[in-house]
């Protein structure tokens, strides 16, 4: 069933897509009229090209997406200037990107209607200057920051992460940073493992004022030394999500189940997965997340590219609508679409 020829990723959490392996499944939308703001997604040049062009592709394949939001990849960085400084020609990046997308060349998505980059918050108060140049380059699209504190101590859960330091979120100069935020009006997107989902929980309740995005289901991982214990992880990740979704500055994103972090090898297989095949090795995440946090604090995400390793654009957002089928209109347009235009502020074109 393995396949030799799937393209690794130096980050060790993905697969590069393979258009011609994706092209094998194809699917009717589902609900096709719906609203759909995709609020976390990644363009870049490295390697696998994932820029405008492949993205309002992928938009362009059926399903009825409004908006996007930027976050953070480290993408097209300033290669001049002060070290610290650098991200912000991610924010004019995208903000370049997101004008492209406003001329109506690339269909009618508002692609990078909002943008998340990055700031290192171990500058401490001295964060805050960077957070100014980037709100200023950001065009009125600029929201927040993600610094990845994503660390484990098996390097093969951890891939590209293994060297990033222990404990970040309590560093107490990366709190200095974390507190140039919310007076800025700025939110911050958590990328972690779910054993490090705790330390966020704490972060949280020390900065009740400060909107905190919980990314990809809060990172449960199913490879490395949390192989073969589907069931004992699972447990350990929904007691944790369960607690910090009494953090009432707290939201969930729902989606990032589709890299190998999680341990399915839908990647490997001859064809690619079905929605229902995703929904259901899915749902107990999704739903758990639901549940804890509520519709108005949940948004689905596409993730791609790195989501796209595993399944197409049409199959993840398919996969998505059958987990959230049981649910009521005004829940789904909250998932879908509204959680995300409130937490992110956009202003949307009518």
């Amino acid at each position: 069933m393995a396949a030799s020829s799937v393209p690794g990723n130096t980050s060790g959490l993905f697969v590069e897509p393979r258009e011609d392996w994706l092209a094998l499944h194809r699917e009717e939308i589902i609900d096709p009229l719906r609203p759909i703001v995709d609020p976390h997604h990644h363009l870049w040049n490295r390697g696998h090209r994932y820029l405008i062009e492949e993205m309002a592709a992928d938009i362009a394949s059926g399903h009825n997406v409004i908006a996007t939001v930027y976050v953070d990849c480290r993408s097209m960085y300033r290669a001049h200037g002060p070290e610290a400084f650098r991200p912000v020609g991610e924010v004019e990046f995208a903000n370049g990107v997101a004008a492209m997308s406003a001329s109506g060349a690339y269909g009618k998505a508002a692609i990078c209607a909002g943008i998340v980059s990055h700031a290192n918050l171990l500058l401490g108060e001295a964060a805050k200057p960077l957070l100014e140049a980037e709100i200023a380059a950001g065009n009125g699209r600029f929201r927040g920051i993600r610094h990845s504190s994503a660390w484990d101590e098996d390097p093969v859960v951890a891939g590209m992460y293994a060297n990033r330091p222990k404990g970040l979120l309590q560093d107490s100069a990366f709190r200095k940073g974390f507190a140039c935020l919310a007076p800025l009006n700025l939110s911050f997107d958590a990328w972690l493992f779910h054993p490090q989902i705790g330390e966020l929980t704490e972060l949280a309740r020390a900065f009740p004022d400060t909107r905190i995005v919980l990314d990809h289901c809060g990172g449960p991982a199913g490879v490395g030394r949390f192989a073969g214990r589907r069931e004992e992880v699972f447990a350990q990740w929904r007691a944790s999500i369960r607690e910090i979704a009494t953090c009432e500055n707290v939201v969930v994103k729902l989606g990032g189940l589709a890299m190998c972090l999680l341990g399915y090898d839908f990647h490997l297989r001859e064809r690619p997965p079905s929605s229902e095949e995703l929904a259901a090795a899915w749902r107990p995440y999704v739903e758990t997340c639901i549940e804890a946090f509520g519709p108005k604090r949940a948004m689905f995400e596409s993730n791609f590219p790195p989501d796209k390793g595993q399944c197409s654009y049409q199959v993840i957002f398919n996969a998505f609508k059958r987990i959230a089928s049981p649910l009521s209109e005004a829940e789904k347009t909250a998932l879908f679409s509204q959680t995300a235009t409130d937490v992110y502020r956009l202003e949307l074109p009518s």
